[in-house]
């Protein structure tokens, strides 16, 4: 065997030594290659995510968008009606103020009515009546009570009115009898048809005409119906047929009705 030869040696050595450097250099870019690879990788990971996360808050605030153009939209409506609840109400405002004027004066007439009603009516509760009249006509100046309340009572006291002429009712009073001759008696009234009176005692009986004629005696024959009334009125006997003096003068062609007793029976109770 032939020696080698130390020349080829050393170039052997020097390519197997470049051999080696050339592997590391390749070696060094993969892994350079492999890290900027993975650094990449990263970064595109991370931009997905943040891609995605835009996306969902995008979608977000367009969901937001969607509801700030509802909730705008509600507003508006909301600013629209009371707009014209504004409206309606300076309107009723007015409408009271004119309803006001045109009330007062109203209430002034019903005022005058009652006046003349009791005036020309028959005597029936009659100083309670004005006294009742007496208590509006003040309450008319008063500034604490409203006018829809003073229209109220006004109301009511005309109702009361009204009963007078659809009841029985008995209570105690003075009548005028006998020139000028003032005595406590028993009244009972028939609505506005019959007003008669009875002595404390029983023993007498009156039954009002008319203004001009006023309180006049009742025939004897008659005291037992007048006591009948009573006692229905009292509630001590059952309503019944009742047959009392005529108070009033009905005019049938401008003539006097000359009949001067009445039978009613279902008689409705005070």
């Amino acid at each position: 065997m032939k020696a080698i030869k130390p020349s080829l040696v050393i170039l052997m050595l020097c390519m197997a030594s470049s051999a080696y450097a050339n592997i590391d250099a390749a070696r060094a870019i993969e892994s350079k290659t492999n890290a900027a690879s993975t650094k990449s990788q990263t970064k595109v990971d991370q931009s997905a995510e943040a891609a995605l996360t835009m996306k969902a808050e995008i979608e977000q605030l367009e969901e937001e968008v969607k509801n700030l153009a509802v909730y705008r939209d509600h507003l508006s409506r909301l600013v629209v009606n009371q707009n014209e609840e504004v409206t309606s109400i300076n309107q009723q405002i007015q409408d009271i103020k004119e309803t006001r004027q045109g009330v007062v004066p109203l209430m002034y007439k019903m005022l005058d009515g009652l006046k003349q009603i009791i005036t020309d009516d028959k005597p029936i509760r009659h100083e309670q009546r004005l006294a009742r009249l007496n208590k509006l006509d003040v309450m008319m100046s008063q500034a604490d009570i409203s006018d829809a309340e003073k229209y109220r009572r006004i109301l009511e006291a005309y109702q009361i009115e009204m009963d007078y002429g659809t009841k029985l009712g008995v209570y105690q009073g003075q009548i005028t009898v006998d020139a000028d001759t003032s005595i406590e008696v028993d009244l009972l009234y028939l609505g506005r048809i019959s007003l008669v009176a009875r002595s404390l005692d029983g023993t007498r009986y009156w039954a009002w005409k008319d203004i001009d004629n006023g309180w006049q005696s009742v025939d004897s024959n008659q005291s037992s119906n007048i006591d009948k009334a009573f006692s229905i009125a009292h509630k001590q006997v059952a309503p019944s047929l009742i047959t009392l003096p005529i108070s009033a003068q009905l005019a049938v062609d401008q003539q006097p009705v000359t009949s001067n007793v009445i039978t009613l029976t279902n008689v409705e109770q005070q």
